[in-house]
């Protein structure tokens, strides 16, 4: 059976391990879990079906099956398949690849614009005042960027507390920042649709998981019921932190 089996099937197989490894991250975030295992189960009935006991019968029905199947899934996965290809399509594989071959010794970022963020969270913690601060990684933020306003101001915690002072305009909506500096404020963002989320949690914590889903973006959010600080990264989210727990976060390269 595994006569010729070389190199060429080595990697084949090592991809798709890794092309499924990959889906099934990006289900667990958020929350299809079990829809993506009974596929893979159908699949695997569908292969001892047709291919290895030749079912005449029941193997033409789940071949009618498969052939629909396709569209199925760009309709049940419609939201993780959009993320895959913007993963694709953000330059965190370049830059590995431009580190892995061109090595360089470059000084870090100055993340010094993350403490005036960290103080304004802590502030507006203290006063129970709502948040929702949604940091750019790799993946562009602009289509969110289009449904608030446009600030580009550089960053400081008093600027970060006006906007999201219960009297301002811009308050209830999301604040969008692109390297150092707020790019935009009163933003919407997506809602996570994941059914594990704690039921008490608002829209604020909905949105910030859910951008959180979709792209790379590190999210803050205060809430305005109890002035706890959350953190949502790579669909997960950290409720509870403290400051320093926060900078400790926002400082890690995923």
């Amino acid at each position: 059976m595994f006569a010729h089996f070389g190199i060429k099937d080595f990697i084949d197989v090592v991809l798709v391990a890794l092309l499924l490894f990959y889906l099934f991250r990006l289900v667990k975030i958020s929350g299809m879990r079990p829809l993506f295992v009974g596929i893979l189960v159908f699949m695997l009935i569908w292969i001892l079906v047709s291919r290895i006991f030749n079912m005449v019968l029941l193997g033409s029905i789940l071949n009618q099956l498969v052939s629909v199947g396709l569209f199925l899934l760009v309709i049940l996965f419609q939201d993780e398949i959009r993320r895959f290809l913007m993963s694709l399509g953000s330059k965190k594989g370049w830059n590995f690849i431009s580190k892995l071959f061109f090595p360089s010794d470059t000084l870090k970022n100055d993340n010094s614009y993350l403490t005036a963020i960290v103080l304004a969270c802590m502030n507006m913690s203290k006063t129970n005042t709502g948040a929702l601060i949604a940091i750019q990684g790799d993946i562009h933020l602009g289509l969110y960027e289009q449904t608030g306003e446009i600030v580009n101001a550089e960053i400081s915690s008093r600027l970060i507390e006006n906007i999201f002072f219960k009297n301002s305009p811009l308050h209830d909506g999301a604040m969008i920042v692109v390297g150092q500096k707020i790019k935009a404020a009163g933003c919407i963002l997506p809602i996570s649709q994941n059914p594990n989320i704690p039921t008490h949690l608002g829209l604020r914590h909905r949105a910030g998981l859910g951008i959180s889903q979709e792209t790379d973006a590190k999210v803050i959010i205060v809430s305005e019921e109890r002035g706890k600080i959350s953190f949502a990264s790579q669909g997960r989210l950290k409720m509870n932190i403290s400051p320093e727990d926060l900078q400790r976060l926002l400082l890690i390269d995923d």
